[in-house]
């Protein structure tokens, strides 16, 4: 195929925003794409798309982590990491991995749900990234990786036999890859699986989530040996450590191949490879698919010939009914209270605050986008001295601007706190009599700026800070709401909030 210069392009990253770890499946004409979600609730984010280049959120497969009362509190770096997604018999299946639980199952006869609750396919400590895969004479597999935070091992792929409704094992675990074995290869991880023209593909990333490439291995036998291929990389373009997704076959019969690079700050953002297979039965992406280095795309005609639109995730809201739009999840299990529907605004209620928004449960967030943005709200607050709200960017470090009740009234406040910090550093306080709008700009290059307004007298500071990433994810743009420790509890009330893109 040769691209032609007058058709539609799409731009990569498609998603501009953190979506990490994606898998897909096309079923008819739709294409459906899950994510990983951490401590995010709801989680495992489901989207879909007509064209491979703009999606949709159109639900969410686990509305809350389990079991329920752990994830109550943030736990970062926890929940759901790399999942994948099958369709069989008229259902959709997410098999997802909790790290500190084992492996699970969910499914549903629609994207949208309702999905079923999770079952355990699999318990044990560091079982990651599972990907199943139903062979030609109806037996059943599940590849998968190890985490050494939990396990004490990585770098390995494992497959085990699982019986066709993937409720349990039939047979032991085998390793079937080690990274150890290749020279220069770490942190095989992430894997997904495939069989094509009688072979058995495992698609894995390698060389670390910043720094690495996406591989192939392949064998005759799924328990193998299995060969190796590095079938993208870097090279000379900006995109690093192409890897880990899902190869799709469009309904035209094309082959493509959904990835991340992990952009820091800004998260793991979503990049689509144009896709073929050579006569050895190997995979090429990227430029290699028209002749040129085994490198991603910067550009190239979109799938469907439709036109790209907005590339990320966040979105303004008015909080309609006084509720959060679908782009909003929250750092922890929200107390079925939290909110106040009906509400003018958002009613966000408070939580015990220790000082650290990191550590607080109510805070609702949508993920940075991965261009120069801004955002801002209308802030009020009702509670006793000691309570705060306001909008933040945050990740490990963290900025925030907002309303803090003290002993005399009320004061607007920007504070910021690094990763290892003991507390906040106070960047501005004022006077808060009168109506607040709190806005953070962040740059192409992650700084951050603050700009607070009280009835129209605009205060604008440069609090020396960058958007910082969390665990495993990029940074957020959160709203929250906290009070001290054994305090009765506060409301926040949050209007208007919009965004503003660079490109806009």
């Amino acid at each position: 195929m040769s691209p032609l210069d007058d058709e539609p392009r799409y731009v990569n990253p498609i998603i501009d925003a953190d979506l990490p770890d994606p898998d897909a499946v096309r079923v008819g004409d739709r294409y459906v794409m899950i994510a990983s979600s951490f401590n995010r609730a709801p989680g495992l984010p489901v989207y879909a798309s007509d064209d491979l280049v703009n999606w949709e959120r159109v639900g969410d497969a686990l509305p809350n982590g389990t079991p329920s009362a752990w994830f109550e509190l943030p736990r970062h770096g926890s929940g759901v990491w790399a999942p994948s997604i099958r369709h069989r018999n008229g259902m959709y299946i997410i098999v997802y991995p909790d790290p500190d639980q084992g492996i699970f199952v969910v499914t549903a006869p629609d994207p949208a749900g309702p999905w079923s609750p999770p079952r355990l396919l699999l318990g044990g400590l560091g079982l990651i990234d599972p990907c199943p895969l139903w062979d030609d004479d109806g037996s059943a597999y599940l590849v998968f990786g190890w985490a050494k935070s939990r396990s004490g091992r990585k770098n390995v792929l494992s497959v085990v036999p699982v019986d066709a409704d993937l409720r349990q094992t039939t047979g032991a675990a085998r390793d079937v890859i080690d990274g150890g074995d290749i020279d220069g290869w770490g942190t095989i991880e992430g894997p997904k699986f495939y069989k094509r023209d009688g072979w058995y593909y495992i698609f894995a990333p390698a060389g670390g989530v910043a720094t690495g490439w996406q591989a192939v291995f392949r064998s005759r036998n799924v328990f193998g040996p299995y060969e190796e291929r590095r079938v993208l990389e870097q090279g000379t373009t900006p995109v690093n450590g192409p890897h880990q997704g899902a190869w799709v076959t469009s309904a035209d019969g094309r082959d493509w191949f959904l990835h991340f690079q992990d952009r820091g700050p800004f998260g793991r953002v979503v990049h689509l490879q144009p896709m073929a297979w050579n006569d050895d039965g190997w995979p090429v992406m990227g430029q290699a698919v028209d002749g040129g280095p085994c490198e991603p795309v910067l550009s190239y005609p979109t799938p469907h010939g439709t036109a790209q639109g907005r590339r990320t995730i966040a979105r303004s809201d008015d909080f309609a009914n006084g509720l959060p739009g679908p782009t909003w999840t929250w750092q922890a299990k929200p107390a079925a209270d939290r909110l106040v529907p009906g509400a003018d605004g958002l009613h966000l209620r408070s939580a015990d605050d220790s000082g650290d928004l990191r550590a607080l449960p109510s805070v609702i967030g949508q993920p940075l986008p991965g261009m120069a943005s801004s955002s801002r709200v209308r802030v009020a607050l009702d509670g006793p001295p000691g309570s705060r709200a306001g909008l933040a960017v945050l990740g490990r470090d963290y900025l925030w601007a907002g309303i803090v009740r003290g002993e005399q009234g009320d004061e607007v406040v920007v504070a910021a706190r690094a990763e290892d910090d003991l507390a906040e550093r106070v960047v501005l306080r004022a006077d808060a009599g009168g109506r607040v709008e709190v806005a953070l700009a962040c740059a192409a290059d992650a700084a951050l700026t603050a700009i607070v307004t009280v009835d129209g007298r605009e205060m604008r500071v440069d609090p020396c800070a960058a958007a910082s990433k969390g665990r495993w994810i990029g940074a957020e743009i959160a709203l929250f709401a906290g009070n001290g420790f054994g305090d009765p509890g506060a409301v926040a009330r949050f209007q208007d909030f919009r965004l503003v893109l660079e490109e806009d």
